[in-house]
């Protein structure tokens, strides 16, 4: 059995491909655009590419992220709260909680052993509270997104962005820059400035135990260091943070056609 889990997101389509012994055979990530199946296809693809797979290879998809239900190929949808616990749960084991910053939401989530979730918060969807704050900061700031996780770990002295509305926290890196700050230390504010939005939805789902980080804020080096400053626990960073809740939506899809086949064979 191949099955592939397809997670679209507000910035990139993700896809993984897992066998039955739940191993990863391949993934593929593409830029979302307005044609979801399109896109859904290229990331699948993609991912049959890596894995050296022809199309034919695939027995059963799940889809997950907002664009779920406009994937009419897709055998099964899934949120992404479910596929972002199940995840978490398969690769860090000993982990009860995970956070999931994206381009435009940022959710916590506590779940169980088998990484069923029990309680979840997401952010009031204004964009100083995910990722997309921290595109808008490097474009002020006339720096790549690959460069701004490197670069706020060499903040020596970061500078607090505190407002909780977008165009006022940028009025405030407006306001950083002209006072002569560094690029350095207003990038470490941003992140801090997030972790601690996210340390407050983490505070209302319980957190007390080791905790996975995943989405494509968590590939920030910067953002890492400054998420452990403020949550004083462990943090486990997967290797490609950004494809878990299609990894999690795939797992669900392996599970509900086995379940499908021992049902057949009954």
């Amino acid at each position: 059995m191949i099955v592939a889990g397809i997670d679209i997101g507000a910035k990139t389509v993700k896809a993984v491909l897992i066998d039955e012994g739940r191993r990863v055979l391949g993934t593929g990530v593409v830029r979302t655009r307005p044609d979801f199946p399109g896109a859904a296809r290229e990331a699948l693809d993609a991912a049959l590419a890596n894995a050296a797979l022809p199309g034919a290879a695939v027995d059963y998809i799940a889809t997950t992220g907002f664009g779920r239900y406009n994937v009419p190929f897709r055998d099964l949808q899934i949120t992404e709260v479910t596929c972002v616990a199940r995840g978490s749960a398969f690769l860090f084991p000993d982990s009860r909680f995970a956070l999931d910053i994206g381009a435009q939401s940022t959710r916590a989530v506590r779940f169980d052993e088998g990484g069923k979730v029990r309680e979840f918060k997401t952010n009031d969807k204004c964009a100083a509270g995910a990722g997309a704050f921290i595109e808008r900061a490097a474009r002020y700031l006339e720096v790549t997104l690959d460069d701004i996780g490197r670069l706020s770990l060499a903040a020596d002295a970061p500078q607090p962005i505190s407002s909780v509305c977008a165009v006022l926290a940028e009025s405030e890196i407006i306001n950083h820059v002209s006072s002569g700050q560094t690029v350095e230390n207003i990038v470490c504010g941003v992140h801090l400035s997030l972790a601690s939005r996210a340390l407050t939805l983490l505070s209302r789902v319980g957190l007390d135990g080791e905790l996975t980080f995943v989405g494509g804020v968590a590939r920030q080096a910067g953002m890492v260091k400054a998420l452990e400053s403020v949550v004083h626990t462990k943090v486990d960073v997967p290797d490609q943070p950004d494809i878990v809740a299609a990894l999690g939506a795939a797992l669900l899809g392996l599970q509900r056609l086995q379940k499908r086949e021992e049902t057949r064979a009954a």
